[in-house]
């Protein structure tokens, strides 16, 4: 039975404007159906809270203020929200509609994930991330269920914003609500102390990956309190050791991200794309990364070098007393030896002083805790150096910052940035402040100014040509206006706005008017008019006349007998037909003077006319006709009277 029918949403009108048409998936906190927006004609995503939360007064204002948040995030790989409303109780959401599936349903299709096809959508998530946390909105809820997979091949990361609204209705039914909807990505510090920024978003999307990876979450347990207890206990392990032959840099990417020491993950989630992308690279050129295993599993390594228990050498302080174990009856007087000899002086002979060896011991002692410490210093402190904030540097600082860290500053690329000037240093990997060794390689990304597309040329374009014109150049559809055009075929746009050529923002919104072809016109009906007056009105209508004569015994000369079409609707320049009426047909009067009155008759009636016979003054009744009229040979109507005169 489909459950949308006994839906009571399913048809309802939300706030005079969103049509609710089915049911298109169910969460424990709201529902999305699909709808369409009847103002803009288009179709949406409607997310729909369920009843009892938006009666919580805090609730619901947290909602609108995260709502209106995640609305103002705009970006390729994000799902947009179009507008956040109440109808008598029931909050909702609309949102961009992606006809798909999630994350969640490819992964139940396929399993584990090719490492190429796992980078590459890690990427498209990560973008959605970053943007998240550049514009600073955490998502708090990543997950694959979250991530939905277009079938135009787009990748859209959902309910940005939302998760902090939901933290708040649940934060009293942690085990009921958040834990058990999304524990498998909690991270350690949400399970210990409710807390969550950009590198809790990063713990998530590291797991996912790893699942990705995998097929499987890394941490499972008969209930989520055992998840849960997991996260904050274990480490997650590495998936080569379910799926053998990952190159290192890939375990390093979800070791590193799912650290449980918060500070040891990636900055955010901008800083995790870059390692991503470096590894995807790697992946893709089929080449190992060393470097990049390094910086990714070198905390995991200091770790295994110190493990629990582990008594480094220290330093005494001189002077400090010795302990030694005092005499017990157990314990010889004397050290193993040779039995004494025998006793020749009851007396103690002084001995003469020996020299200590004391201060020899303590020299050697001090000489290895200065080079064991020399030692320590150097592999943990000497070898390494911070990397220099290169933020809004030239090209001509990179020298001193160099100079001054012992790092080399490479630029590899640029970055779209609206505050940092072209040519200037937009961020570096790995990110400022980071511990590195000295002389490594420190990635720059050079500011390449404001992100601005030209604005396509749409005119003459179909709805679908538009969109795509509008993803490629990395703008959004805006408002869709529709209006009638005698010169723009139905469905092709007949003018947009901004003008072609304009530099917009990215996801910056064009909107265009769609043409809904020539405007129907209602044919008047000019059947019995004289033709002057029918052509007329007929042209003032819009319309062309194309007209021709016959003959009518009924209607008079100069009159209009029909028109083609005779009513209805048509278009501007269409061509109206019109019969005029050139009157009754004209016949040749045939001569019947000289005749007898019947033949005569006879004649007349077999040419079509009708006869009236009237005798002549000099009527004598031999009946022959002396006179007609109209005489013979002139034309006359056809079933007219012909007058002849007999004598």
């Amino acid at each position: 039975m489909d459950v949308t029918v006994t839906d009571p949403l399913v048809g309802r009108l939300l706030e005079g404007r969103y049509r609710v048409g089915k049911r298109v998936a169910r969460g424990g906190m709201a529902t999305v159906y699909e709808a369409l927006d009847t103002r803009l004609d288009r179709v949406v995503a409607i997310k729909i809270m369920h009843s009892g939360l938006g009666d919580d007064a805090e609730f619901a204002h947290r909602f609108v203020r995260e709502a209106r948040s995640a609305a103002r995030l705009s970006h390729p790989n994000v799902v947009a929200v179009f507008d956040q409303g109440e109808d008598n109780g029931t909050l909702f959401l609309a949102m961009e509609y992606v006809p798909g599936r999630t994350l969640r349903q490819l992964m139940r299709e396929r399993g584990p994930l090719p490492p190429a096809t796992a980078l590459e959508l890690m990427e498209k998530v990560l973008q959605a991330l970053a943007a998240a946390h550049d514009a600073g909105i955490i998502h708090r809820d990543v997950k694959p269920e979250n991530v939905l997979l277009g079938n135009d091949g787009s990748v859209k990361v959902a309910d940005f914003g939302l998760a902090r609204a939901i933290s708040a209705a649940t934060s009293g039914t942690a085990t009921q609500g958040l834990l058990i909807g999304t524990v498998s990505y909690l991270a350690p510090e949400q399970v210990v102390h409710g807390t969550a920024d950009t590198r809790t978003d990063v713990y998530a999307a590291g797991i996912m990956l790893s699942e990705l990876l995998t097929g499987a979450k890394p941490h499972e347990g008969d209930s989520p309190i055992q998840v849960a207890y997991k996260h904050v206990h274990e480490d997650v392990p590495a998936p080569s050791g379910r799926v053998p032959g990952l190159p290192p840099y890939v375990d390093g990417l979800v070791l590193r991200s799912t650290a449980r020491d918060h500070d040891v993950r990636p900055a955010d989630a901008r800083v995790f794309l870059q390692h991503v992308r470096r590894a995807r690279s790697a992946l893709v050129q089929g080449v190992d990364d060393p470097e990049l295993t390094e910086d990714l599993t070198l905390f995991r390594r200091q770790i295994v070098d110190d493990p629990p228990g582990t008594e480094h050498t220290r330093a005494i302080p001189i002077g400090a007393p010795m302990q030694v174990d005092e005499y017990t009856p157990t314990s010889p007087p004397f050290p193993p030896g040779p039995p004494p000899g025998p006793r020749q002086d009851s007396r103690r002979q002084p001995q003469p002083p020996k020299r200590g060896k004391g201060p020899l011991a303590l020299l050697i002692v001090l000489i290895l805790t200065v080079a064991v410490g020399v030692g320590a210093w150097y592999v943990g402190i000497a070898r390494f150096t911070r990397v220099p904030p290169v933020t809004n540097a030239t090209q001509q600082q990179f020298a001193q910052l160099e100079q001054g860290s012992e790092v080399d500053l490479k630029t590899v690329g640029t970055a779209f940035s609206e505050v940092i000037p072209k040519g200037r240093a937009v961020r570096s990997e790995p990110a400022a402040g980071s511990r590195v060794r000295k002389g490594s390689v420190v990635q720059v990304w050079v500011s390449s100014g404001p992100e601005r597309y030209p604005v396509p040329n749409l005119s003459g374009k179909t709805e679908v040509q538009a969109k795509q014109l509008l993803d490629q150049a990395h703008l959004a559809v805006g408002r869709i206006g529709r209006e009638y055009s005698d010169k723009v075929d139905t469905g092709l746009i007949i003018r947009f706005s901004p003008k072609p050529g304009t530099q917009l923002r990215p996801n910056a919104a064009v909107a265009y008017v769609v043409s809904r072809g020539r405007k129907p016109v209602q044919i008047p009906s000019v059947v019995g008019d004289r033709s002057t007056a029918a052509e007329k009105t007929l042209k003032k209508a819009g319309f062309q006349v194309v007209a021709s004569e016959e003959f009518s015994d009924t209607v008079e000369r100069g009159r209009v007998i029909s028109q083609d079409p005779p009513n209805g609707n048509g278009y501007k320049g269409d061509k109206i037909r019109l019969v005029v009426s050139k009157g009754p047909a004209l016949v040749k009067v045939p001569n019947v003077r000289g005749m007898g009155e019947e033949a005569a008759k006879q004649r007349l009636q077999r040419d079509g006319f009708k006869t009236d016979v009237r005798e002549s003054p000099l009527y004598v009744g031999v009946h022959y006709v002396v006179e007609q009229s109209p005489n013979g040979g002139q034309l006359a109507p056809a079933g007219s009277t012909i007058v002849i005169t007999i004598v």
